[in-house]
């Protein structure tokens, strides 16, 4: 069962226009308190936590000090989310590992929890949360990923895929680009057969956005999620 994290903290957070001037988005505050530090109390029974950082990186290493989190500081370039997890690897001392996103809220039980309760290691390389689009918010297009009655994923416009996965991190070492998405990763599961997908039973918001802020806001006063 995995018992190490990697949350992805260290992308420029342009979409996030004036905001991400003089911050970086996951000190980006929601419901008072910053969008790292939601992710962080899904992990609380995680024993081992990492978290990348690339831009206004001085400003989370000061807000997470003093905690028991590791930082994997990526220079002088951000290496997306297959090189930034794979830079990570010493860190995590883990396989399979699991990775989130800090620039979501969730509404519902821990995400960790509905992954970990459906990780299969004997078929699966790597599962991905995904959410219906009735139950996301501050995300649009077609989704990303349609499954079949076994669980198994193929991208797609179906679920939309929310940022929390269990992965095993072999098929990262076969890779000999410093600089690249999980999204290569991913396809090479796909052909094998070898990636699924578990349903989110709650709502997630994403708050990759200025008007995402106050959509998560309003998500996490709800008393019906």
């Amino acid at each position: 069962m995995p018992d190490a994290i990697l949350i992805f903290a260290a992308g420029f957070g342009t979409r996030m226009g004036a905001l991400t001037a003089t911050r970086p988005k996951p000190l980006i505050e929601v419901g008072g308190k910053a969008l790292l530090d939601h992710a962080l109390d899904l992990t609380q029974d995680v024993p081992r936590v990492v978290v990348n950082t690339h831009y206004r990186a001085e400003q989370i290493a000061r807000h997470l000090q003093g905690r028991n989190v590791l930082l994997s500081h990526e220079t002088p370039e951000v290496l997306e989310t297959g090189g930034g997890l794979k830079q990570a690897l010493p860190l995590l001392k883990a396989d399979p590992v699991m990775t989130l996103n800090s620039d979501a809220v969730w509404a519902g039980p821990n995400p960790l929890d509905i992954l970990r309760a459906a990780w299969d290691g004997t078929r699966m390389e790597a599962l991905l949360l995904c959410v219906p689009k009735t139950r996301a918010y501050g995300h649009g297009g077609p989704g990303d990923f349609l499954t079949d009655r076994d669980g198994r994923a193929s991208r797609g416009p179906g679920d939309i895929y929310t940022g929390a996965q269990i992965l095993r991190t072999g098929r990262l070492q076969d890779i000999d680009a410093t600089v690249f998405s999980l999204r290569e990763v991913w396809k090479e599961m796909i052909a094998a057969r070898r990636l699924f997908t578990v349903t989110y039973p709650g709502a997630w918001c994403d708050v990759g956005r200025p008007e995402g802020i106050a959509l998560a806001e309003t998500l996490l006063e709800r008393s019906d999620v």
